[in-house]
C-alpha cells in the first residue's frame, strides 16, 4: 500500500464540475472495480458489505468512526404534531431514530480544497452540537 493518504485519489475541481453531480451504486461499484482491479461482481460484494455493516452498527446502537473521512450515527427526533400539506390536517409524527453522516476534518480540508474555499475551524461550541441537534 502506498503512504499517500486514504482520500487523495479525489478527482480535481474541473473534472468534478463535468460529471452530472450524483454518483450511483453502480457508478461506485464501477469504480471500486477500476481502482482495485476487481471484477464488477467483487467489487458489488465489496461495497454491500461496507454498506450491509454501517446498518448492522447503526441498527445495534453502535457509532462507526472512519478516520479522515467522517463518523455516521443515530440521533432521536422527539415525536411531535405535524401537518398534512394537502389537507392542512394536524398529523401526530412520532419519535424516531434518524442516521447522521458528520464528516472529518481531512474530508471536509479535501473537499474545500477542491472547491477553492478557504477552511476556517469551528470552535468547540459549533462543532460538538451533534448530541444536541435532535
Amino acid at each position: 500500500m502506498s503512504e499517500e493518504a486514504p482520500l487523495d485519489h479525489l478527482e480535481p475541481e474541473e473534472e468534478i464540475a463535468d460529471k452530472a453531480g450524483v454518483m450511483t451504486k453502480a457508478e461506485l461499484v464501477d469504480e471500486v472495480a477500476r481502482v482495485v482491479s476487481l471484477t464488477k461482481k467483487q467489487a458489488e460484494t465489496i461495497v454491500n458489505i461496507v454498506f450491509d455493516s454501517i446498518v448492522d452498527s447503526l441498527r445495534s446502537g453502535q457509532k462507526i468512526e472512519l478516520r479522515g473521512f467522517g463518523s455516521f450515527r443515530l440521533r432521536s427526533r422527539k415525536s411531535r404534531t405535524g401537518r398534512n400539506p394537502k389537507t392542512g390536517e394536524k398529523v401526530d409524527v412520532p419519535s424516531k431514530k434518524i442516521p447522521y453522516f458528520k464528516p472529518g476534518k481531512e474530508l471536509k480540508e479535501l473537499i474545500n480544497k477542491a472547491m477553492g474555499v478557504e477552511v476556517i475551524e469551528a470552535g468547540p461550541d459549533e462543532d460538538e452540537d451533534d448530541e444536541n441537534n435532535g
